[in-house]
């Protein structure tokens, strides 16, 4: 099967004043191999879409996407904008969110410091894994619970969280409303990668919500609803629902059998998440890796 080139089938999009979106996948297809792996498992079937923020000749990248190709795209478009100046800040340290860390290596990488260190730790691993990542580059800037940078006039606020990983950093831009949520939100469904640590995942999805935001722009997502502006709120009230259910799977055997459209048909029909038919391979693997964590 001929399969399209890494970065072939990007799409640019402008979800917010300031703000692109590079998206990529959820086309019905595969774009690394059929047997399994990070890239079309976790990321490409799914949809993913890093971002940046943009004034005049100064651009903040958020997330290097899923391959080198697809990063070469995000800096070409960046600097015939006339950007200049490009730093990136890392969402967290897992492979489709690190893959092209490389194209921005003569740039400011800032990363949480839990990111650096898992990155350190992984580095072997992702370096080797399929597909590899070689070289990967590692962050060279780090902070510790919050930074605050600007984007030309934007002003911008890294926080540090524990949702989805242990080393999350979000995005927040308060004079738009807007949060750039890496993976601690996702349409469908979170895809639970620490499940011992989900009661902490919790903690942090409840502090989050009191947050001061109107929009929200995660990195796994619906084209059509990141093309129009993103989510709202209630996104986080669907990963609260979602998350306790998993948690409550663990007592409920009935429950751990449930398809994701019935296990998530409340969370679908009332808030700004969809069933989206290839999650149901995702909502097993979580109930599974919830139900185990237990017995440990």
């Amino acid at each position: 099967m001929t399969r399209p080139a890494l970065g072939s089938t990007m799409r640019l999009i402008r979800p917010m004043p300031n703000v692109l979106g590079f998206y990529d996948g959820r086309l019905g297809a595969r774009i690394w191999s059929d047997e399994p792996n990070w890239l079309d498992d976790g990321a490409y079937t799914l949809g993913i879409c890093a971002y940046a923020i943009v004034d005049g000749s100064q651009a903040l990248v958020y997330d290097t996407h899923i391959s080198p190709p697809h990063a070469r795209f995000i800096r070409q478009t960046l600097e015939d904008m006339g950007v200049t100046s490009i730093r990136v800040v890392l969402s967290h340290w897992h492979d489709d969110h690190i893959a092209g860390n490389e194209v921005f290596a003569d740039c400011e990488i800032i990363a949480n410091r839990l990111t650096a260190a898992a990155l350190r730790r992984g580095r072997a691993d992702i370096e080797s894994g399929n597909p590899p990542i070689k070289p990967l580059v590692l962050p060279n800037r780090t902070f510790e619970d919050s930074l605050s940078l600007t984007v030309g006039a934007i002003a911008i606020e890294l926080r540090q969280v524990e949702i989805h990983s242990h080393d999350g950093t979000v995005l927040l831009m308060p004079d738009a409303g807007l949060l750039l949520a890496g993976d601690t939100l996702e349409d469908s469904v979170t895809y639970v990668s620490e499940p011992e640590r989900l009661d902490k995942h919790l903690v942090d999805l409840e502090r989050m919500a009191g947050w001061r935001f109107d929009r929200i722009l995660p990195n796994h997502g619906s084209f059509e609803a990141i093309e129009a502006g993103g989510y709202d709120r209630s996104i986080i009230a669907a990963a609260e629902a979602y998350v306790r259910k998993l948690l409550a799977c663990r007592q409920d055997p009935d429950l751990a059998k449930q398809d994701l459209k019935t296990f998530g048909a409340d969370m679908f029909a009332t808030t700004a998440v969809k069933f989206f038919a290839p999650y149901e391979i995702v909502h097993r693997q979580n109930v599974q890796a919830v139900v185990a964590a237990k017995r440990r």
